[in-house]
């Protein structure tokens, strides 16, 4: 090994370890400020908020989709940060330090993941909606059709 690639080694701080996904999402959690499914509706009529759907299209197809209408984007969670950091070649237009990024997966558990991910790029309005898209059709979000 390189003494330069052992001298960046020693100075980079430990990754953070869990005892289990659990204290992981925890931890995530613990720096997002999650809204409801009628309050992430609310701000995307109301402000330059986007909803950002991060399930598989497999999963969107079974379960439904949000409405078209409303700002709603398709970005699979495997690219999301790409998509979002505008310092990335492959970002998206939208992508800006302050745009109200509102994640969404299907139950909550995957979409508090990539919101903390994307406010440790320095996107720190990311959150996402309590309960994912399964609360958004139980509160009565529009979906379509």
């Amino acid at each position: 090994m390189s003494s330069a690639r052992l001298d960046r080694l020693e100075t980079q701080a430990p990754a953070s370890s869990y005892d289990g996904i659990d204290a992981m999402l925890a931890d995530a959690r613990s720096r997002l400020e999650r809204i409801s499914p009628r309050r992430a509706f609310q701000e995307l009529l109301t402000s330059d908020a986007v909803l950002v759907d991060i399930r598989p299209a497999a999963q969107r197809a079974e379960e439904g989709e949000v409405a078209g209408w409303l700002p709603v984007l398709v970005v699979e969670r495997n690219v999301l940060e790409w998509r979002f950091d505008p310092r990335s070649d492959a970002s998206l237009s939208i992508a800006a330090f302050d745009r109200r990024v509102i994640v969404l997966c299907q139950e909550g558990y995957t979409s508090s993941l990539a919101a903390d991910s994307l406010q440790r790029l320095g996107i720190d309005r990311a959150t996402d909606v309590v309960g994912g898209f399964a609360a958004w059709l139980r509160d009565g979000m529009p979906a379509a059709e």
